[in-house]
């Protein structure tokens, strides 16, 4: 199976649940509709074209794929309909309602940060870069999306915090990277790496691992 095929229907994927997180956090947030379609649009195309401008596969497929763009409008249609019912839980139970939406953030971004993390280390494969650039793109592509989209509304990214983010995802493109060095990409291959990513993040939440931090010494400022 050709890896092109593979990388469009996880990115697709991958896509409509990162925009669907971030119509989401603009809800959270209060915005308004065109503050929600924005939030989503950032969150499932940036990481997807932050990947394809450090490959140098321009224009971007987020700009310029009907497909992608296709995923993105289903996901802002789907979270603005999701919009009225979420307000009317927040009436009647705000603090259930602020749980609720950030539970399904963090296991959407589960599944986007899977998928980004495969499909960018398989897309730099493809295009012939080197191993720890593969890496690196996948770690980036599945990341960026959800960084810019924090940023957007005045958090700190959640890879920036001390819960494990990031590291799921190298190590997913890890994963892709030695199967292609070993000839064995497929698609297989790429859904059983995207789920060891899924699964890892998913138990990180679960069980709050974090990253281990520097000790604090001295005196606080």
């Amino acid at each position: 199976m050709s890896a092109a095929p593979s990388i469009l229907v996880l990115d697709l994927v991958g896509i409509f649940v990162f925009a669907v997180s971030g119509g989401l956090v603009g809800i959270r947030a209060r915005l308004d509709l065109f503050g929600i379609a924005v939030l989503a649009w950032v969150t499932g195309l940036g990481g997807g074209l932050i990947r394809d401008v450090f490959l140098g596969d321009v224009p971007p497929a987020g700009i310029s794929d009907p497909w992608y763009l296709t995923a993105v409008l289903l996901a802002g249609v789907a979270t603005v309909l999701l919009a009225p019912r979420v307000a009317d839980l927040r009436r009647r139970n705000p603090d259930l309602r602020l749980g609720l939406i950030t539970r399904m953030i963090r296991y959407l971004d589960a599944v986007g940060l899977a998928t980004f993390a495969v499909t960018g280390a398989a897309k730099a494969v493809a295009l012939g870069a080197p191993p720890l650039a593969c890496v690196f793109v996948g770690g980036i592509a599945a990341v960026g999306g959800g960084a810019l989209r924090d940023v957007l509304v005045g958090q700190v990214p959640e890879v920036l915090r001390r819960e494990v983010y990031a590291v799921p995802a190298l190590l997913g493109a890890a994963v892709v990277t030695g199967a292609a060095w070993l000839d064995a990409l497929s698609m297989p291959v790429l859904v059983l790496a995207a789920v060891l990513v899924f699964v890892i993040r998913v138990a990180a939440i679960v069980l709050d691992l974090n990253v281990p931090t520097p000790r604090q010494t001295g005196v606080r400022p």
